[in-house]
């Protein structure tokens, strides 16, 4: 029994999944639960997941394979597609990714919704400064209205941080904070 919550797809088998639930909690978090290969599959204990709707109707597969290639093209290590299951029009049903080792999922709304990524959740992105840091940040950002800070929103509306990977370091120069705020893409050279 699910205490406080609501179960949105009963526990059962489903294409992508011999055991699969999503549920809501009472806290109003939905938890996806998946059984995967006891045997070695790769796959963490823990994944973020992405739900496309709105106006990114079915667009989960063209931004997850954006997500890949701009992190691929900048040089991130294991960075790639894993599973990929669809209905039969084509959109996600379940998809899983790495970025930058990192796993995350993502999925097509079975029923049209507005929902849309908001600022809430963002992912943070490490570059080299320079070439690596400009190619990821000219990628990424799609909103000149959205850019502050290394922060930028690309053309699905999720949120990234697009920062140097001496941030750490920069921040302890005087003046810091404030040169920072003044700034959209993070340059070092600024600091």
């Amino acid at each position: 029994m699910i205490d406080g919550g609501e179960s949105m797809m009963e526990l059962g088998e489903y294409p992508h999944s011999p055991r699969y639930a999503w549920i809501r909690d009472r806290y109003g978090v939905t938890w996806q639960l998946m059984l995967t290969d006891p045997e070695g599959e790769p796959r963490p204990f823990l994944a973020p997941s992405f739900m496309f709707g709105g106006e990114n109707q079915d667009k989960a597969r063209e931004a997850t394979d954006f997500w890949v290639g701009v992190l691929s093209d900048a040089g991130a290590e294991d960075t790639a597609r894993g599973a990929l299951v669809e209905y039969d029009h084509g959109a996600v049903m379940f998809t899983d990714f790495r970025l930058a080792g990192e796993w995350f999922a993502a999925m097509d709304s079975a029923v049209p919704q507005d929902t849309a990524f908001n600022e809430g959740i963002s992912l943070l992105v490490e570059c080299r400064p320079g070439e690596q840091l400009d190619r990821v940040w000219d990628a990424l950002s799609s909103d000149p209205a959205a850019e502050q800070c290394g922060w930028c929103k690309d053309r699905y509306g999720l949120s990234w941080q697009v920062v140097p990977d001496t941030m750490d370091e920069l921040m302890t120069r005087p003046g810091a904070y404030e040169k920072m705020m003044s700034m959209k893409k993070i340059d070092p050279d600024g600091y």
